[in-house]
């Protein structure tokens, strides 16, 4: 497995690993599956937005899990934050590329001067918060209800990195 930059020829796969966890988990809020053009404009809207999508791949160069990042809110003053995504296909999960992949947005984030990585995980997925913990990742909130999928309820936990050791923005940083 190694990890590189998403390319268009990626969407296919990026897409089966996307509805997937649409159809199948909680882990994406979302109800409707999406097509290859669907993934191949936000490719394109998070690469012009300077935010990356990487891969992990196997031998044969197929994509097994994707992560990436964006503004967590659009807000001036959130410009220092970011929040990830991080989905690995489903008969691929547990054998570390969650791991890898999220290890290697935080580098990227680290990489364009970002202070803090936010992760937002159903609060259910015991398996996700032990990955985040293990990064470094730090329980900040849970919000009880806050979401619905699947005829119920969904419970919301927000857990975060700060990526450098800046003690301010400082004007370098703006």
């Amino acid at each position: 497995m190694r990890i590189r930059a998403a390319r268009e020829t990626d969407a296919e796969a990026i897409t089966a690993i996307y509805n997937d966890a649409v159809v199948n988990t909680t882990a994406i809020w979302n109800e409707a599956t999406v097509d290859a053009a669907n993934r191949v404009a936000w490719m394109t809207e998070h690469s012009a937005a300077g935010f990356p999508v990487l891969v992990a791949v196997d031998d044969a160069d197929v994509a097994l899990g994707y992560a990436t990042f964006g503004e967590w809110r659009d807000w001036d003053g959130y410009r220092h934050t970011v929040e990830h995504s991080v989905y690995v296909r489903a008969d691929r999960r547990g054998q570390g590329l969650g791991k890898a992949l999220l290890g290697a947005i935080i580098e990227e984030a680290r990489r364009i001067g970002k202070h803090v990585m936010v992760a937002g995980i159903t609060s259910e997925n015991a398996g996700s918060i032990r990955l985040h913990e293990d990064l470094g990742f730090v329980r900040v909130g849970d919000m009880p209800q806050v979401g619905a999928k699947f005829g119920r309820w969904l419970d919301l936990t927000f857990m975060q990195l700060i990526l450098d050791d800046r003690s301010s923005p400082g004007p370098a940083a703006d």
